[in-house]
This record gives C-alpha cells, structure tokens and sequence, in this order.
C-alpha cells in the first residue's frame, strides 16, 4: 500500500487535533506521514508535524495553487482544514484534487457559505423549521430597542472565534454602538446552557455520530473545559441539521443552548472540526479515524456507544524551538 500522508491546514494550535490523528493512523496501520501548513511559523503545531510548510494566507490568491501544489509533491491523501476563512476556497478545490487522488474533507460550497454568514445560518434554520433565536441587523434594533428585552449579544455576521463578539445589558451602550459597515447584527439571549454538537457526516450525506458536550469554560471562543452529555433531542435534532444542510460532510459542530424545560436553540452551525473536538474523540467517536477510512474508500458505519459524563479539562503547554525557526516566515 502506498503511504498515507496527511495534511492540516491552518494547523495553529491544534494540538489535540494532531493527536487524534496520529492515533488513528496508528490503530488503522497507516504507514504515512501527518504534515502542517500555516502563514505563521509561531503556529505551535507548525513544529509539531513530521514536516511543515509556510503558506500564504488562505484569502491570499497564491493560497489555492500553493496547496494543490503541495498535494501533488508530496502525495497527500488528505487534507483537513481547520479555521472558516480557508472553506470556502478549499470546498471549489476539492474535486479537482479529488480526481486526483486527494481527499480534502470540506463540505459543498453551499453549506460553508450557510455557516459562514450568520444571517444565512438564521434564515436557514428558520426556514428548515430548526429552533434558533431571534435576529436582526444593529440599525433595525437600535431603531425600535423596547421591542428587544436586554441583555442582548452584539457580533459581527461572519465573525468566528468570538471575535468582536459583545454581551450588551445597557440601554445607552445599545444606542451608542456604531456600525459603519453594516456588519453587526444583534441576537437575543439564548437560555440555558451552551452545548457544542459534535456531528459526523459520511461521503454519502448520511449522519453518523452526534456527540454533545456541554460547553463549562469558554477561552477565546474554543472549549477549555466541558463534559460530553447524552441527550436524545440535542443527537436528533445535530442529525436533522446535517442531513437537511446540502452536500455537507465530514466534521461538523452545531453550537446550541438547551434550557432548563428541555428547548433548544441553534446558535450557529461551523462546517469544519470543532476545537473541542478531542473530548468527542475521547469519548469514543473518532471522527478522525472515519475521515481517514473514507479517504482510502472504506465505509464508516454508525457510532452511538459513545460515552456520556466524560470530562476535558484542558491546561496550556509549551513548544519549544529556535529562533531562527519562528523568524523563518
């Protein structure tokens, strides 16, 4: 068999991702490589990789050819992007390089575009019959702020990582925010508990592993503390929204709260893994492993024996590495 070579885009500090994968090459004895690409050579993972490339940034027009390029030199099977920004270019590569052996686990351009703009996301799941919560534009409710009970969440519609992100429990803050761009829009407080929708979704369309975790210590938009929960409407309804999106695949998370009297509410839908991913992978839903079989043509069947009341905790650890290294970019 040849080598299986794999390649994590925009790796940044997606260590637990890398491990993940590296377990499951071993548990399916693949004998191959797991390389990185970043823009940044301070990226931790970037030294962590059998072997790494600096790249352009993914909105930079020399970015599409210099992965195809990669893909190709060095035999990747494939390839796993990790941040919005790089899905919608990755998604209108994917068959090009599929025809040429390379298997790039993205989904349809018109999923990505659904989750990376918040407005569709709402519009979407409201004319799927999902359950989400009320939106609108900053002008809109700041033009009529009685008809909006506070608090109130600020964000921008295609931001990530909780970027720009703002929790709004003042009147005169509401009316005093500025929007130059047109880009800020406002949504209503969600009640209950956060909860992240691990949710895997095979070549053919078909959903095979929904894992819940509830979302204890957020760090910069990612989990750093959470606990997988087994919870028949939260699995039913990450199904339901994967199943219906079109053409999606491989890794996806539904950001969601689930309040007191069992509702939920869909906040947002990310079409790539999500940074709490490894505790799914912990729990016994290897996503990584699935991707892996799938790329060499093999069938992922469904996953339900997962465990709940699993705990991560997550602590910051050090790469450590020359100068010359992290100043070569």
């Amino acid at each position: 068999m040849m080598p299986f070579h794999l390649l994590i885009s925009s790796v940044g500090r997606r260590i637990g991702l890398m491990q993940c994968f590296r377990q499951s090459m071993q548990e399916l004895r693949l004998d191959g490589r797991l390389y990185a690409a970043d823009c940044s050579a301070t990226a931790p993972g970037f030294h962590l990789a059998d072997r790494s490339w600096l790249v352009p940034r993914c909105t930079d027009g020399e970015f599409l050819s210099t992965i195809s390029q990669l893909a190709r030199s060095q035999e990747i099977r494939l390839i796993t992007p990790t941040i919005d920004t790089e899905l919608p270019m990755l998604s209108r590569l994917r068959p090009v390089l599929l025809k040429e052996g390379t298997w790039i686990s993205v989904s349809d351009p018109e999923t990505v575009e659904i989750c990376a703009d918040k407005v569709r996301t709402n519009a979407w799941l409201r004319e799927h019959g999902f359950p989400t919560i009320r939106q609108a534009p900053l002008r809109r409710v700041q033009a009529n702020p009685e008809a909006w009970p506070l608090p109130l969440i600020v964000k921008p519609r295609a931001g990530s990582a909780s970027i720009g992100v703002r929790l709004i429990s003042d009147r005169n803050e509401l009316a005093n925010l500025t929007d130059p761009t047109g880009e800020l829009i406002v949504e209503e407080l969600a009640p209950g508990r956060e909860h992240t929708l691990n949710v895997y979704v095979d070549r053919h369309g078909r959903c095979r592993c929904v894992v819940p975790h509830e979302r204890l210590e957020v760090r910069g938009g990612e989990v750093s503390k959470g606990i997988t929960v087994k919870h028949r409407g939260m699995q039913e309804l990450g199904a339901q929204i994967a199943e219906a999106l079109p053409g999606a695949r491989g890794a996806l998370n539904v950001q969601c709260f689930l309040a007191d009297d069992g509702q939920i509410r869909v906040v947002e839908i990310n079409a790539r893994f999500g940074g709490g991913y490894p505790l799914a992978h912990h729990a016994g839903a290897p996503f990584t492993s699935w991707l892996l079989r799938e790329a060499l043509d093999g069938p992922v069947a469904d996953c339900s024996d997962w465990r709940g009341d699993v705990a991560m905790l997550r602590y910051d650890h050090a790469v450590f590495t020359s100068a010359a290294e992290v100043r070569a970019q």
